[in-house]
């Protein structure tokens, strides 16, 4: 062989080695890539176009605010089109630069990384792309080492361009934004956007997207409810890496950077936020049973906890903030009277007349509702040694009016202690609709769990019972003007028992013997006209009546539901008596509208039942009937103590021992109840004048009216009276020339209120 031919046979070696050593690793890489591609598990294009993510179910009141959710993950997707540039800017500025230049994998930002780990130096926003980052969210990965952690980050690199292909730049930055987890309940943009600065994710500021955007790196460690320094320092770097790539100025930086890192921290809980005890109602009993009974298309059940549901309530935020502020302002009051009360008892909080052995049963009957007795008893422990655990002090923290107090207790003296505070259930309808717009269903969903308004055990209605007697009267033709006699009615009771005659109630006795109208007995909730009433039309007819206006209790036909003995519902009260401002026709109480799928597709509307039960001319007559206990009867403190001159009717009710007290009050377009009483019977008021329901539950219809009234935003509540019917009404309505001839008689005064028996 030649000199010659030797040098090009080793220059032709020299090359082949040259392409060996440097593009057969590029090589093998490429046929690494394609093997995985090949063999391995990579999601297919369905699942990359259809990602599994878990969504909340999100509650929306009918002023269209977000009133609550429910998740597995507290995530609720929004578009790139409601994300602030503030937060698209700092986020391509810190962790992916060349965003808008790669097809996935930044080859230069990949080298560049490399460079810096063999030499020491950091490098910016490290090798990984926001889509790279995200295909990692959408798939995670397990905690993998080696070969295998080397394998995972390949298939990471060839999803993250197959979503290059399958989505835009800004869908891309949108479906990132929404899967990553900020860590306190904050999953995605518009969870972190509301719980950290209370805001949306559109109107987030420069240092609040910038704060945002910092914890991405590690939002545990950079979590500014705990590590408020070093979340603002890690804001900081942001806003450098946002001068570097000219988002901002320098002197916006320097300007921004002065601003101290201002959290409105507003954590997500179900005990939180309004109307907990509806949202309670609609998570467990409401949508449980529809999620029973309805499929999604491929006939797996929906699940409100994964499935992103929206469900349109009829509350109004603006009617409910004003019903929960109205229990605070009046109960906080009411409790203190209360408290004074007990400091005086021997048996606080129980009644005087309450013995030793009632006492423990009741007190035994409270440890066992407990959920720490359940956990108790499922951990295998006797009744002794529960006993000895519930009777052991431990640190608590237990509610009051004023604030939270932390303290040492037993849970056996905190069952006492919370058997001392007054209940309430408030429920507020729109009588055209049946829509519920207000729903109080008790004092602190944290601390009292149990719903007052439906799920509770419904209680004796007292006096506003009397409202489907009368208003039954109307229906067979009697006037409010129409007189009677008041005097004590007997009423036959089967044989073997004696003749039921109620007496009228402590201070109405001045009235006896006297001929009164309708109106007025009414008004002043006189027992001897209930009885004569009852009398006439039969226990049966009334109970027929009532359950015609929506009354689903039990209620015993017998002549005593004259003074208030049947137990009913909050719910079910205010739904009856909506009736008589619709004209008549009942319509069954509705609190949902529609439900959505995740992607606004309706897949459930709702339609209330109806009924008429009366004409639009009686029902007007029963209005004007019950305005007589506003205008001059038990609830005539709503004119002069409260200043609420509008027109409305109402019905006060309070039952034996003042263990109830009860008001329903009517306008043309809200009609409202309010119960309000101790978790037992035996816990009450010692006298009338503080717990008769003109006393207790009164006060919250009128506080809430007053900051309805006030409340300029509704504009669709009126101040003017009831719409009278186009059909001339023949029988008489006005009757204050013989009520006041009977007042003229007995020297006149506020009407009381009756014990209800």
């Amino acid at each position: 062989m030649t000199a010659e031919k030797a040098k090009k046979e080793n220059h032709r070696k020299y090359v082949i080695g040259f392409w060996i050593l440097f593009a057969g690793p590029i090589l093998g890489i490429l046929l690494f890539v394609l093997g995985i591609r090949l063999f391995s598990d990579l999601p297919d294009t369905e699942e990359l176009q259809n990602p599994k993510t878990l969504l909340a179910t999100e509650v929306y009141s009918s002023d269209m605010k977000v009133i609550g959710k429910y998740y597995a993950e507290n995530r609720t997707n929004v578009k790139f089109k409601d994300i602030s540039p503030n937060v698209v800017n700092a986020l391509i500025a810190t962790e992916d630069a060349r965003f808008y230049e790669h097809s996935g994998v930044d080859v230069r930002a990949l080298f560049r990384a490399v460079s810096g780990a063999l030499t020491g130096r950091s490098a910016a926003g490290g090798g990984s792309t926001l889509s790279q980052q995200l295909a990692k969210m959408l798939f995670p990965r397990e905690d993998l080492h080696g070969i295998k952690l080397v394998i995972r980050k390949m298939k990471e690199w060839i999803i993250a361009v197959k979503l290059e292909k399958e989505y835009t730049k800004e869908e891309i930055i949108a479906l990132y934004l929404n899967k990553f987890d900020y860590v306190n309940n904050a999953v995605g943009i518009k969870s972190a956007a509301q719980i950290y600065f209370n805001t949306t994710p559109d109107s987030l500021k420069m240092e609040q997207a910038a704060m945002l955007v910092g914890m991405a790196k590690n939002p545990a460690y950079f979590n500014p409810n705990r590590f408020h320094e070093r979340a603002e320092g890690r804001r900081n770097t942001v806003l450098r890496q946002m001068v570097k790539y000219n988002y901002l100025t320098q002197a916006q930086c320097d300007s921004i950077e002065k601003i101290p890192l201002k959290l409105s921290f507003h954590p997500e809980d179900h005990n939180e936020g309004l109307a907990p005890y509806f949202r309670e109602y609609l998570r467990d009993v409401f949508l449980k049973k529809w999620c029973e009974e309805n499929r999604k298309p491929d006939g797996s059940k929906y699940d409100i906890y994964r499935d992103g549901l929206k469900i349109y309530t009829t509350i109004d935020s603006r009617l409910q903030k004003h019903a929960e502020e109205a229990v605070k302002e009046h109960l906080t009051e009411l409790q203190a009277s209360f408290d004074k009360e007990l400091k005086k008892k021997k048996n606080a909080p129980f009644a005087w007349n309450v013995n030793k052995e009632e006492i423990k049963n009741l007190m035994a009957q409270g440890m066992k509702r407990s959920e720490r007795y359940r956990m108790l008893k499922k951990a295998g422990l006797s009744e002794a040694e529960i006993e000895k655990n519930f009777k052991t002090k431990i640190p608590m923290t237990v509610f009051s009016w004023q604030k939270e107090i932390d303290t040492m207790m037993s849970p056996w003296d905190s069952i006492r202690y919370y058997k001392g505070f007054l209940q309430t259930g408030f429920m507020s309808v729109e009588p055209q609709t049946g829509y519920i717009k207000a729903w109080v269903g008790g004092n602190n969903h944290k601390y009292f769990q149990y719903d007052h308004v439906q799920i509770g055990h419904a209680r004796q209605v007292g006096s506003t019972f009397k409202t489907f007697v009368y208003a039954l009267a109307i229906q067979e033709g009697y006037s409010p003007c129409y007189r009677l006699p008041n005097v004590r009615t007997c009423i036959d009771m089967p044989a073997g028992q004696p003749l039921y005659c109620p007496d009228n109630a402590a201070g109405e006795e001045k009235f006896n013997g006297r001929i009164i109208t309708l109106q007025f007995a009414l008004a002043n909730s006189i027992n001897y006209i209930s009885a004569y009433l009852i009398k006439q039309f039969g226990a049966p007819a009334v109970a027929d009546f009532a359950h015609r206006m929506g009354v689903v209790s039990k209620i015993d036909p017998t002549p005593s539901i004259c003074l208030g003995t049947p137990e009913i519902s909050v719910f079910e009260m205010v739904g009856a008596q909506a009736t008589f401002a619709n004209k008549g026709v009942w319509i069954q109480p509705t609190f949902v509208t529609r439900i959505e799928d995740k992607n606004g597709k309706v897949i459930a509307d709702f339609a209330p039942k109806t009924e008429e039960v009366m004409s639009e001319e009686k029902a007007y007559v029963v209005i004007q009937l019950m305005k007589g206990v506003v205008e001059a009867g038990t609830g005539v403190r709503l004119r002069y103590r409260y200043k609420l001159m509008q027109p409305m009717a109402g019905k006060t009710g309070t039952t034996q021992n003042n263990s109830d007290g009860w008001y329903m009050g009517i306008t043309p377009d809200l009609v409202s109840g309010c119960w309000v009483g101790a978790e037992d019977r035996s816990v009450h008021f010692d006298h009338g004048d503080q717990g008769q329901g003109a006393q207790m539950a009164l006060p919250i219809f009128a506080k809430y009216m007053q900051k309805v009234y006030a409340d300029k935003s509704l504009k669709w509540i009126s101040q003017g009276d009831f719409e009278k019917p186009s059909k001339k009404i023949e029988i008489e309505l006005d009757c204050k020339k013989y009520n006041q001839e009977i007042l003229e008689g007995t020297g006149g005064g506020e009407g009381g209120e009756d014990n209800g028996f």
